[in-house]
């Protein structure tokens, strides 16, 4: 059994890895941190688990195996290195860290320390996912000239009489989140368009600020990737009835992702006619399930360093060419 301490409850998706993590056979929550007190408190009797409001006391702890963290994006790098240096396994909420480098800084702790992390880009794990990568394989769609992804909510829209939307106002503290509606709701988007067209060159980016004053509403990114291949993203946190769609272009073949509805139409099936994908794929563990087992067995997980710090890369050179309006190639970023 793999004992687990919460590091805070600050991220909105902090109660669904609580929940996975008890629901999970192989983790036992047996604590809890949080930087606000009186937040940490409540979680604690919520889970019927002991508070610590002294994190150093939490990792010291030589019961704690393992540490889920739910932070704010701007102590990642300090709480990550910190767990890390006292050899607690690791699962974070993405993004790792704002920048290239510190994301880079962290992993080599990681790596020296030989403790397991875990970003979570659960999309990679998905059907959606599986279909586009299984179109790649199999060559149905000829060579991949574009792929465009979107995913965007209603989060940030007040209702009547309302001060702001169902996201927490804290998801506006640029100062905590490293910026608004790209970084968090568009990392999705990001890593898997990377994962489909591979390494990038260069970003094109628009981070558009509407009814927030510091951070972005909407964003789109336009990537060129090493491959020839465009990238087109989308994401916003005002766009009610928005479908997730991911769709991919190629020369022999188009494949159209709506809401979970799978079409497409290849030179390679179905006598090139319109063709809707039903086959069941093969379940791939969301990513507490491989951190878990990679703890207890040293299994590989599906989720790569790489598809992480490209994440950030491309988050990163999207700030860098919106706050200077011109196109960013990424080895500005990466020497």
């Amino acid at each position: 059994m793999i004992n687990v301490a919460l590091l805070s409850r600050w991220h909105v998706h902090a109660d669904d890895y609580a929940r996975e993590a008890k629901e999970n056979e192989q983790l036992n929550i047996t604590q809890m941190w949080d930087e606000d007190t009186e937040r940490g408190l409540a979680w604690a009797d919520e889970l019927g688990v002991p508070f610590e409001k002294d994190l150093e006391a939490v990792l010291s702890n030589s019961d704690i195996d393992a540490v889920i963290v739910t932070a704010p994006t701007n102590r990642h790098k300090e709480i990550i290195i910190a767990a890390a240096n006292h050899k607690k396994h690791i699962f974070t909420e993405k993004v790792l860290a704002f920048t290239v480098k510190d994301c880079e800084e962290i992993l080599a702790v990681v790596e020296e320390q030989g403790v397991k992390l875990m970003v979570s880009l659960p999309r990679l794990t998905e059907s959606d996912y599986l279909y586009a990568d299984q179109c790649l394989s199999k060559g149905w769609l000829g060579k991949l000239t574009m792929v465009r992804c979107r995913l965007a909510h209603n989060g940030g829209v007040a209702a009547e009489g309302a001060e702001h939307g169902w996201l927490p106002a804290r998801f506006y503290d640029k100062a905590k989140t490293g910026g608004g509606s790209l970084i968090d709701l568009g990392a999705h988007p990001i890593y898997l368009t990377n994962r489909l067209a591979g390494p990038a060159h260069a970003v094109y980016a628009r981070l558009q600020p509407q009814t927030s004053k510091d951070v972005d509403d909407s964003a789109a990114v336009i990537v060129e990737y090493n491959s020839g291949a465009l990238g087109i993203i989308e994401t916003g946190f005002l766009s009610h009835g928005s479908p997730f769609q991911l769709e991919m272009f190629g020369t022999e073949g188009t494949l159209l992702i709506k809401d979970g509805e799978v079409s497409l139409k290849s030179i390679h099936v179905n006598d090139d006619q319109w063709v809707n994908l039903e086959e069941k794929l093969p379940v791939v563990p969301k990513p507490i399930e491989q951190w878990a087992a990679a703890i207890n067995s040293d299994s590989k997980s599906v989720i790569t360093k790489e598809d992480v710090i490209h994440l950030t890369l491309i988050n990163e050179a999207a700030r860098l060419s919106n706050d200077e309006g011109r196109r960013i190639e990424t080895k500005e970023i990466t020497g």
